[in-house]
């Protein structure tokens, strides 16, 4: 009866590690760039009262065995990193990706990290910057009197300046790739951090080993299906009642038992 008590236990708190994740994927629907997680679980040891295959005669053995479980836990939480929805800004430093990839940025420490969020600003000197002033690495700085700005699909920045009829060229903008993106850990304002589970970043030209290419003028918005998460919340709210209500039964039957005369 008390095993009822703690596996009930376990799935309500899996339960609650679930909604959180659900609520963060709302909360970030208009989150330029941002990749939505999901709650994986998995089941608890067990407990073995019989083996399969227990002689239950002289000739005879049990054909199954008696296992009982103990509950369930979450085992993580994966990003997906599928394709959000392109769209289309009009603003010149806007630039979304298309397939695979990250902009690697330069933090305050010196360190790297990586993001999908393509709306980029320039600062007081030129450089162009995340929207906290986080400059891309290798970072590009625009001329003073730039009046134009151009990015190819590869990546390829180019400005034009008065009394310059040709386009010139000011900088690169490059990609990076991980073996397993969905090892990156977040840690917040748009960034990700790599870590023994992704793999180092494979950073080079747009378009090129697998990379996604460039797209000037867009951003990519969140891969969040609001309808999705909703029906997510509901059975995660369903799935936390259903284990609360077997706290309540497994209560009646332990109270029934104390009351027997």
């Amino acid at each position: 009866m008390f095993r009822s008590l703690h596996i009930a236990a376990t799935g309500m708190a899996a339960q609650e590690t679930n909604l959180e994740s659900i609520s963060n994927n709302v909360a970030n629907a208009n989150t330029v760039g941002y990749k939505k997680q999901r709650t994986e679980f998995q089941d608890l040891l067990y407990q073995t009262v019989r083996e399969p295959g227990t002689p239950t005669g002289p000739t005879t053995r049990s054909p199954t065995g008696l296992q009982v479980g103990t509950g369930v836990r979450v085992i993580g939480t994966t990003r997906i990193f599928e394709q959000g929805t392109l769209l289309n800004t009009g603003n010149p430093l806007d630039v979304a990706i298309e397939g695979p990839g990250f902009f690697a940025v330069e933090q305050p420490d010196g360190t790297l990290a990586y993001t999908r969020a393509g709306a980029l600003k320039t600062d007081a000197d030129g450089r162009i910057v995340t929207p906290e002033g986080l400059p891309l690495d290798p970072p590009i700085i625009l001329p003073a009197d730039t009046v134009g700005i151009s990015v190819s699909p590869t990546g390829v920045v180019s400005v034009t300046t008065p009394g310059q009829p040709m386009a010139t060229e000011v900088g690169q903008l490059n990609l990076s790739s991980f073996a397993n993106p969905a090892g990156l850990r977040a840690i917040g304002h748009n960034l990700l951090m790599p870590t023994s589970g992704s793999g180092e970043a494979l950073t080079g030209e747009p378009g090129t080993e697998g990379r996604g290419t460039l797209l000037q003028g867009s951003v990519e918005q969140a891969n969040v299906d609001v309808v999705e998460e909703m029906i997510g919340m509901i059975s995660a709210q369903r799935n936390y009642e259903i284990n609360s209500k077997v706290i309540t039964t497994a209560d009646d039957m332990l109270r029934a038992v104390t009351q027997m005369r």
